[in-house]
């Protein structure tokens, strides 16, 4: 589930419609969480459906640690990459942003963290990266990891209306890990190797 001070919102001819923020959103909000209602998919569960559905779990999806396509139920499906992202994903399914994100911004994530299955050359953003690798995790973990880290620390001092969707054992290790009781599990666990590349 999306964080609920956004909107879905037509952001231009290029990358067609994204999820804006509403209100401010403070830097350590958890602004997705992966819930009940987002449907995930065997590899044979996908091939198996119509050309139309095929091209909507394509477009829609993103593939987890277990090669599975996960597709959110609300407009989260929306969020778009960008080399300078908002939000970062976790090992624990859900995402964090990595610094205040304005009202009227837009939300955005790595989508070298969400095992594409192929690279493709997003708009430039004049970085160094111009293009996303199905293994860029592998690269980048480290990184990610550290904002992710940085951020943590916000995590008990802002509201998060989506810790109520969170497992109560995951809550319970943020709050192990700001308090340095536990280390941070990498992103690194989300990568799927796929034999087909």
């Amino acid at each position: 589930m999306i964080h609920p001070d956004t909107q879905l919102q037509f952001i231009d001819d290029v990358v067609g419609y994204g999820v804006v923020a509403t209100k401010k959103i403070p830097k350590g909000t958890i602004t997705w969480v992966l819930d009940k209602f987002d449907r995930e998919f065997t590899p044979e569960e996908a091939a198996n459906y119509e050309p139309m559905y095929q091209e909507i779990l394509t477009k829609y999806t993103y593939r987890n640690q277990l090669g599975n396509l996960v597709l959110c139920w609300d407009f989260g499906r929306f969020v778009n990459h960008s080399f300078r992202s908002n939000c970062i994903s976790t090992a624990y399914d859900f995402e964090i942003a990595v610094r205040d994100i304005e009202i009227g911004e837009e939300l955005t994530n790595d989508y070298g963290y969400l095992n594409i299955s192929i690279p493709f050359q997003p708009k430039d953003e004049n970085t160094l990266r111009k293009t996303v690798f199905p293994d860029d995790v592998l690269k980048y973990h480290s990184e990610w990891d550290k904002q992710v880290m940085d951020s943590l620390p916000f995590f008990t001092k802002v509201d998060q209306p989506l810790e109520v969707l969170m497992p109560n054992n995951i809550v319970e290790e943020m709050h192990d890990i700001i308090k340095g009781n536990k280390i941070l599990r990498s992103i690194i666990e989300n990568y799927f190797h796929d034999p087909q590349m």
